[in-house]
């Protein structure tokens, strides 16, 4: 079998907009892969993209507000690659950092369970006394896991990266950067991603509504965690845009 090669070609930018600081060659470097503007190059923290433009963000939020005030009992459901693994781990970590003390995790098997968030699945985290189900790096085609949920009384969040089909389960809240019409710009975040991107936001609500204070608790520093989002995400193998990178990069 002969292998081909393939050339992949780019718009040719002329680097108008970088840096007048940056050398001849890294001006023509960095046009040739596309990147048009200092804002691009940004690799601290402020450059990354706001979680607001998230669709289901508001939603998910507030339910995990609600399940922290109600102490509700929180199943965190990942899945066994890296991806699923550092989401699950970043997940609990960052809850039980803002006070969530009810809270387990399920890594479900494979072989046994099936993928996602299964009705087999389901029925071990109905077992376990869940009361909310938050999936990470899996969810969004679980109709049937979901339903059950439903049918037991269980509220399900789904947190994804992977691409939906034509109809969604019928979760309470849905966080995904490639669900239809999502105006989130990047589309490459790893399972981990997302969950950090949650975490984020569920941190900047609590502080604002004085959670922290209530309970006597300092507002985590989420970049504590960024190891596992880096791990993640690299593993995952998903394209390092200029958000991923940041992502990666703080390690």
């Amino acid at each position: 079998m002969t292998l081909q090669t393939q050339l992949r070609r780019r718009q040719a930018t002329d680097g108008a907009n970088l840096p007048a600081e940056l050398s001849p060659l890294l001006r023509r470097l960095y046009s040739a892969r596309g990147i048009k503007g200092s804002q691009e190059l940004e690799r601290g923290v402020k450059g990354l993209l706001g979680y607001q433009q998230l669709d289901g963000i508001d939603a998910a939020v507030e339910l995990l507000q609600k399940a922290l005030r109600d102490r509700l009992r929180i199943m965190v459901v990942g899945d066994f690659d890296a991806d699923g693994a550092t989401s699950t781990a970043l997940t609990v970590l960052s809850l039980r950092s803002m006070g969530c003390s009810e809270i387990k995790y399920l890594v479900p098997n494979r072989f046994e369970d099936g993928y996602g968030l299964s009705p087999e699945v389901v029925e071990q985290a109905a077992a376990r006394g869940a009361e909310l189900i938050l999936t990470v790096d899996n969810g969004i085609s679980s109709h049937a896991g979901v339903d059950l949920a439903h049918e037991k009384g269980i509220q399900v969040l789904v947190t994804d990266h992977h691409l939906p089909g034509d109809t969604l389960p019928a979760a309470e809240a849905i966080i995904n950067p490639n669900l239809h019409g999502c105006e989130f710009p990047s589309k490459s975040l790893a399972g981990v991603g997302v969950a950090f991107y949650l975490m984020l936001a569920l941190r900047a609500a609590l502080n604002k509504s004085g959670w922290f204070e209530e309970q006597g608790l300092t507002a985590p520093n989420l970049a504590e965690w960024l190891d596992l989002v880096a791990l993640g995400t690299v593993a995952d193998v998903v394209p390092l845009d200029a958000n991923n990178r940041i992502l990666v990069i703080r390690v």
